[in-house]
């Protein structure tokens, strides 16, 4: 009986395997405990996991907490790479130019003027990503105990699409402009290059981890 509601429970959620191994095993034992007492009041080995099972509660019903609570989990640590990872880029990339190629002055062609605002858009960018996603996990902490798992988990999904949009935008239209303007520009040194592809790859990565995300806070409501 627990083996079988686990396995109903194991197909409804879906999410990072890690995350959920631990949730079906925090479930595992706490059935089994459960049982264990029923049959220490002298109920036989099937009517203890089935009143163990019934007082755990529906699989549908458990399935949406935990399917929120994986949203929660994995949308945390997306949330992290949001706030380190992307300001560590800008930065590498800046400080990789300064050493291997120099100052802006250098370039031999002219910068128009709709590329600086461009410019100076994609760097504050770069700023308001880490900031959303302060946003997200400060505002996770706080509303923990204001809002039920699932809606909690759709806030930090909604801050989460928001904050990969912007990045995903940004290194879309840097890239773009630049190549415009003089596409020796994205060229400019060797670990410029490096960085810069290691940043689009960061990007699509975190578009896939929010998708992710996504695709889990669906499920809460199937």
């Amino acid at each position: 009986m627990i083996d079988e509601y686990l396995g109903d429970l194991d197909r409804r959620l879906h999410g990072c395997g890690r995350f959920k191994a631990d949730l079906l095993d925090e479930a595992r034992d706490g059935l089994h405990d459960a049982a264990d007492a029923y049959r220490a009041g002298g109920w036989s080995d099937e009517d203890a996991e089935r009143r163990a099972v019934a007082d755990f509660g529906p699989a549908a019903v458990v399935a949406r907490d935990y399917q929120a609570e994986l949203g929660m989990l994995s949308g945390v640590r997306t949330l992290w790479k949001l706030v380190i990872g992307v300001p560590l880029m800008q930065a590498s990339w800046d400080y990789a130019r300064i050493l291997t190629f120099g100052e802006w002055t250098k370039l031999s062609t002219p910068t128009p003027e709709w590329y600086k605002v461009v410019a100076h858009t994609t760097h504050g960018a770069v700023f308001v990503v880490p900031v959303i996603g302060l946003i997200a996990l400060l505002g996770t902490r706080w509303l923990s105990r204001r809002l039920d798992a699932v809606r909690l988990a759709r806030f930090c999904g909604v801050l989460i699409a928001l904050a990969v949009g912007i990045n995903l935008a940004s290194v879309g239209l840097v890239i773009g402009s630049t190549g415009l303007v003089d596409v020796s520009r994205l060229f400019l040194s060797v670990p410029c290059v490096l960085l810069m592809v290691a940043w689009v790859l960061l990007s699509l990565r975190l578009v896939v981890l929010a998708r992710r995300s996504w695709g889990g806070y669906a499920t809460i409501v199937a």
